[in-house]
């Protein structure tokens, strides 16, 4: 059937530009008649993944199949009717591309969209579709998320398949979804992740009291409610989650991620000398001066992080933070300014990017002027349907 959300109706620049996608999927299944985006990273058969840059769509062939990821919403009865803008070969937590556009936000239109995966973000805030595809490796689900006021998960590290994804930081990256309701994300995430966990009850909440503390008051304010009304719902206690600071996490965070995505592009730079975004050259420039010899320290830094975490939580306990420690930045903020909030958001998306572990955010914030802010839960290995699940449930509540 002909599904009624085309990429000619985005109002949102929310599609790459030119390239209209429609495909429709089986005639019956648990999405019939939903439509879904897909981020500029995921293969569809016969088309040329551009990963929003224009060299980059020049120098590969065509796709020969979908993405897992594609195909498992497709036979489950959802239409593709779009493919999403992303940040420049998925490195920027803000939204922009300076080849497609940077989506409007459609919470805060005057506002960035955050990214990587700004385009899904708007497609779903912009009902131009009902779910979206995108990517997580250093918060790119979740970051606009909450700047799109969505419900949106980065799973556990390696529970979907990436097969005909273009990935960044194969110890990072992850696919994602978004929607509107929690319900329908959780629909589809039950077709994506690839082993199906028992689910626990959630004994206690514990909250990340230095994530609040380094984040803006008006995160802070808008948040208050709904930590409140979680408070209500579980047991929960304050802690502190980080003894040398969550700037240090963020930092050995950051280098690992680069070495990885350094490695990725070498010899695709090195062979085509391809055009970037100031932002994305200087990402792969400071990637080309960490070496593997230099990241020993930041690997059994990680190691001792994911088992102090993974003890904390027990398989019975969920962390509580905020998804991004700042409000959306304004659009067409100067590049000194998008530096230091991309830094200042790692110091919390690193957190689940670090230890592998899966983090909801939840749109249960807002502040006075209507501007979306995101609460996370993070769960232990495997968590990700209790985390679906506490989703629905507080919706219900």
């Amino acid at each position: 059937m002909n599904h009624p959300l085309r990429a000619s109706q985005d109002a949102f620049g929310a599609f790459v530009p030119g390239a209209p996608v429609h495909v429709t999927g089986a005639a019956s299944g648990p999405l019939a008649g939903r439509g879904f985006a897909a981020k500029d990273l995921f293969d569809i058969a016969g088309l040329v993944t551009g990963c929003g840059n224009p060299d980059w769509a020049a120098s590969h062939a065509p796709a020969v199949a979908h993405a897992d990821a594609v195909q498992a919403l497709l036979d489950a009865g959802a239409t593709l009717v779009g493919r999403s803008i992303t940040d420049e070969i998925s490195l920027g937590l803000l939204g922009r591309n300076q080849f497609h556009g940077t989506p409007v936000n459609p919470r805060a239109p005057e506002r960035l969209p955050g990214g990587s995966s700004s385009g899904s973000a708007a497609a779903v805030a912009g009902r131009l579709a009902d779910l979206a595809l995108g990517t997580d490796s250093g918060g790119s689900v979740r970051v606009p998320a909450s700047f799109c006021g969505l419900y949106g998960m980065r799973p556990t590290h390696g529970r979907i398949s990436v097969r005909g994804l273009m990935t960044q930081s194969p110890s990072f990256d992850t696919v994602g979804l978004f929607a509107r309701e929690p319900t329908l994300l959780a629909t589809g995430y039950s077709l994506l992740l690839d082993d199906k966990s028992a689910t626990a009850p959630v004994e206690q909440l514990l909250i990340a009291w230095d994530a609040f503390a380094i984040s803006d008051a008006a995160v802070q304010d808008a948040l208050r409610p709904a930590v409140a009304r979680l408070k209500a719902v579980f047991p929960a206690t304050e802690i502190t989650l980080s003894e040398e600071g969550l700037p240090i996490w963020a930092e050995r965070q950051r280098r690992l991620q680069q070495h990885e995505f350094g490695h990725t592009f070498r010899a695709w730079i090195d062979a085509y000398n391809p055009r970037f975004s100031f932002e994305v050259g200087r990402s792969l420039a400071m990637a080309a001066l960490v070496a593997e010899e230099d990241l020993s320290a930041e690997r059994a830094f990680r190691a001792d992080v994911r088992a102090k975490i993974l003890g904390r939580l027990d398989g019975r306990r969920l962390l509580c933070l905020p998804t991004t420690p700042i409000l959306p930045p304004a659009r067409g903020i100067p590049l000194s300014a998008m530096a230091e909030a991309g830094r200042r958001i790692t110091e919390l998306t690193g957190i689940a990017g670090l230890t592998g572990l899966p983090q909801i955010s939840l749109p249960l914030g807002e502040t006075g002027d209507g501007i979306p802010v995101g609460l996370s839960l993070i769960g232990w290995p495997g968590a990700d349907e209790v985390l679906l699940k506490t989703a629905q449930a507080l919706q219900a509540g």
